[in-house]
């Protein structure tokens, strides 16, 4: 979409979607096109539009305005030209085309081309804030008004035309927060994009300041070779636990490398020991109450179970621990049960969801009810319902133990490219990463209690192919992510109610990962304001990273980040009373360690000393001084070197010293000649 000011000379050219702004200066010779400025949006733009000439802040050397349309707000965004002086400037603002009309409809129809008188944007000269048009006679005078001189219609001054009060016109205090700007190399200085007002006055995270870091190169696993890196959308690409990390290699037979994350350093370039599932892997999750258990589920509608030994993996294995079969078509994703032991929900081409009992080894529930290909799933905290997102459009909870029939439906992404399902807010929502109609990556957050009704916020990121994985952390309600070949990771903080979505920093990589996963709470160093680690999978390397927030008094317990999480390698009931209609909840431990005091019992800090006035170190002086300081620094410097050098300390020699260590010979060189061989 062009937006031409036909007066500065100034192109602006936006796209639907798009999350930027280009600027051009149009010339009418060569080169036409001279590029000014790009404006990075902080959201998606759906429409733009062009301010008016007559309502810019000349004062302030606003040359062009322009407003974009979001999907919550209309941000204004302003350019503007450096100058000192603050006074009206010519050359930037030369006479617009005012909005008094040319000419009437019957003249134009007789072929009249009368253009629209221009008029000056010199605060001096603004018309008085009436409206007068030669088509529409002003309202008569009342009784008591006096009775102006009438004014011929076809003699109306030029000038007249719409004026809004100052308070619209008047540009903020600080035009720089209002927009972007435009390079150097035309005259127009830079400056930040404007903040919507939400974002300005509305309630902020504590979170908001983190950072993420990627961990010393002595904690990454490297010279990883032969990795599966297109695994199916609907798997996270690889899984880990708190002591090892498997993922799937592209060799034939399905094979799944472990690899401690104890003994971190250069892979040997041998052939690692594998896991052999005999078919391609699908997806893989560890046991959450067993680190040495592992599901793999195939292209072969089978699910594999493994058990790694204590010491790690030393050589391949190839008979898995047990074989669950049922599934008809191949395997989309698998979900372990957060609370009861043995339990495991997979989903499948053949549009199911089976609950199975690992112990027994045998299928206990089906849901039924999809319609199209399964997304993603989902239990909730508690372990009594569990969520889907499908193909078909449509959110679905489940009480496995009660129906196979979904218990509620409601509207999903309106994209089919994929998308994914998570529990948040203790239970009470649901957040939904997907795309929309037109392939934008959006997150949508529902009610778990009204899915029907519709998200209850909707937050569009970007354009991207990959969905975006999300990870969550409920203690502090944080969500992180990414997509597979992205190179950032977003943090947001959810709420249950408006705004819902609290944006923090983004961690940013140089290269694209792989995949992104949190790890347990309990792997994060507390001293140092840690609130997340995740393990970051490049091509060739495993590197974690860490998530801190950046606080003064380290030496206390940061307790306002970290509160009792949830002890969630412990189960809390078995497959069989689960499945008897049990529930329970989660044990609770402290992340406080013995000798730190938490933060909110620490004695308050005194007052700050105040820093002494900028008078003491800007006030003038004089050369005279100038000169004595500058002397007063070099003696200080110097020094007044009044001990004795260290050759002064020497004796010298007597003269009969000098005779008695004569030489007793001497070497006496002759000028060399041409002699006969007779005198030699």
């Amino acid at each position: 979409m062009p937006l031409l000011d036909p007066d500065s000379r100034l192109l602006v050219l936006a796209g639907k979607g798009e999350s930027q702004l280009y600027c051009y200066e149009v010339a009418p010779q060569q080169p036409a096109l001279s590029p000014v400025t790009q404006c990075l949006l902080e959201s998606a733009l759906r429409g733009v539009a062009l301010v008016p000439r007559r309502a810019l802040a000349v004062m302030g050397c606003e040359v062009l305005r322009v407003l974009q349309l979001s999907d919550t707000a209309i941000v204004p965004i302003s350019y503007h030209v450096p100058r000192k002086a603050v006074e009206f400037h010519e050359d930037l603002f030369p006479d617009t085309a005012g909005c008094v009309p040319a000419s009437d409809p019957h003249a134009w129809w007789a072929g009249s081309n009368q253009q629209v008188q221009r008029v000056s944007l010199h605060p001096a000269c603004r018309p008085h804030p009436s409206f007068t048009s030669r088509l529409v006679p002003p309202a008569g005078p009342t009784p008591e008004e006096a009775q102006p001189a009438e004014t011929p219609v076809g003699d109306a001054d030029p000038s007249e035309g719409f004026s809004s009060p100052p308070s619209l016109l008047t540009s903020p205090s600080t035009p720089s927060s209002l927009g972007p700007s435009l390079s150097s190399t035309s005259g127009i200085g830079t400056s930040p994009s404007q903040r919507s007002l939400q974002s300005l006055l509305g309630p902020s995270s504590k979170f908001r300041h983190a950072q993420g870091t990627v961990l010393h190169r002595d904690s990454h696993i490297t010279n990883l070779k032969g990795l599966n890196l297109t695994t199916p959308g609907e798997s996270d690409g690889f899984c880990a636990n708190r002591q090892r990390v498997a993922m799937p290699l592209l060799s034939s037979g399905g094979q799944v490398a472990v690899l401690e994350l104890r003994k971190p350093g250069r892979l040997p370039d041998t052939v690692l020991p594998t896991l052999q599932n005999g078919a391609a892997v699908t997806d893989l999750a560890w046991d959450p109450f067993d680190p040495h258990h592992l599901a793999v589920a195939g292209e072969d509608a089978r699910i594999r179970l493994w058990r790694v030994p204590p010491e790690g993996l030393e050589e391949v294995l190839t008979m898995p621990e047990a074989v669950l079969t049922g599934h008809t078509e191949k395997i989309y994703s698998l979900r372990f049960h957060p609370l009861a032991a043995d339990v495991l929900a997979s989903s499948s081409y053949d549009l199911t969801i089976r609950i199975w009992d690992l112990k027994a080894g045998a299928e206990r529930l089906r849901l039924q009810g999809h319609r199209d290909q399964i997304f993603g799933l989902a239990w909730s905290s508690d372990g009594r319902q569990l969520a889907t997102v499908c193909k078909d459009g449509h959110l679905r909870i489940y009480e496995p133990r009660g129906s196979p029939e979904p218990l509620q439906e409601g509207p999903g992404p309106e994209g089919a490219r994929g998308a994914r399902i998570v529990w948040v807010c203790d239970g009470h929502c649901l957040l939904v990463s997907g795309f929309d109609s037109r392939s934008e990556r959006q997150l949508l957050l529902y009610s778990a209690e009204a899915l029907a009704s519709g998200p209850l916020a909707v937050l569009g990121l970007d354009v991207a192919p990959s969905t975006l994985l999300p990870s969550y952390d409920p203690d502090t309600r944080l969500v992180l992510l990414t997509g597979k070949g992205d190179t950032r990771v977003f943090l947001y903080e959810l709420l249950p109610e408006a705004p819902f979505f609290l944006e923090c920093n983004s961690f940013t990589s140089p290269d694209p990962h792989k995949g992104f996963i949190l790890l347990p709470k309990t792997e994060c160093d507390v001293r140092e304001v840690e609130f997340a680690r995740c393990l970051r999978l490049r091509q060739t390397s495993l590197e974690p990273v860490t998530f801190r927030l950046p606080r003064v008094r380290k030496e206390f317990f940061q307790d306002d980040v970290f509160p009792d999480t949830a002890v969630s390698w412990e189960p809390v009931l078995s497959a069989e009373a689960w499945l008897g209609g049990a529930n329970g909840q989660p044990r609770l431990l402290s992340l406080q360690p013995p000798d730190m005091t938490p933060v909110s019992q620490a004695p308050r800090e005194g007052p700050a000393r105040r820093a002494p006035s900028s008078a003491l170190y800007l006030e003038e002086k004089s050369d005279q001084q100038k000169k004595e300081e500058l002397l007063s620094a070099m003696v200080a410097k110097l020094g007044n070197r009044v001990d004795p050098l260290p050759q002064d300390s020497f004796e010298g020699v007597d003269e009969d010293e000098w005779a008695l260590s004569a030489p007793s010979h001497f070497l006496v060189y002759l000028p060399r000649t041409s002699l006969p061989t007779s005198h030699l």
